[in-house]
């Protein structure tokens, strides 16, 4: 089967071939079939899926999976319609309504993003269920690794949107005279009132794009 359906597969095909990947693979085949485990096999390239390489723009990176149930879809913040929208992502609709005066969508299914070229990347791309950072350590860290300097190194600007220490550490050697790297406490309930309220991330990322001749992204997200 071919895990990446565009211009992953060319960038990231070495990688699957490595032996720390083979070890996560054999990992990730005893979790699922033994464990409940999220997202859903099918879904854990999914935000590659829906956006190319060459197309991404945007790159909002997050930790791992929600864990609860039916939550996690294969990208970052994001949940599947008809889910509570998690705390986090209240706090990331405010400011985007703060920000840019765009009212939040009735559901927290950011796809729409993602079809745009906003990469919605968690370090680590699968959780057990109820058990937060539970395929921490396995892999999936040196692999989303790979990711981020892919993209570090292609020619075309990008906006990286790093909310939190792990994210800000995950993203460090990015190169900043190239790309536009933002940096702002996580969004979570805890953190959100340090200063990510208020860091207007999605007006900087679209004058960033914009002064690169880019097209900007369509932050509003249908109903």
């Amino acid at each position: 089967m071919q895990i990446f359906i565009n211009d992953w597969a060319e960038i990231l095909s070495e990688e699957l071939n490595k032996t720390y990947y083979q070890k996560l693979r054999e990992f990730l085949k005893k979790e699922y079939a033994t464990e409940r485990v999220f997202p859903r096999m099918e879904d854990i390239y999914a935000a590659f899926h829906h956006t190319a390489y060459e197309q991404t723009k945007v790159v909002i990176i997050g930790q791992d999976p929600y864990h609860g149930e039916g939550q996690a879809h294969g990208f970052s913040f994001s949940v599947q319609k008809g889910v509570d929208i998690p705390p986090s992502l209240q706090n990331i609709f405010k400011e985007l309504k703060s920000d840019t005066g765009i009212e939040p969508p009735n559901h927290g299914n950011l796809v729409a993003w993602a079809e745009q070229g906003v990469l919605l990347l968690n370090s680590v791309l699968t959780v057990r269920a109820h058990k937060a950072n539970s395929h921490r350590n396995q892999g999936w860290e040196v692999f989303t690794d790979r990711v981020i300097e892919a993209l570090n190194q292609r020619e075309r600007p990008a906006v990286f949107i790093l909310w939190g220490k792990p994210a800000q550490r995950k993203a460090a050697s990015v190169d900043t005279s190239k790309h536009l790297v933002l940096q702002a406490p996580h969004p979570s309930p805890l953190a959100a009132y340090r200063g990510f309220f208020g860091s207007r991330p999605f007006t900087k990322a679209n004058e960033f794009l914009e002064s690169k001749g880019q097209d900007m992204v369509n932050w509003r997200i249908p109903d």
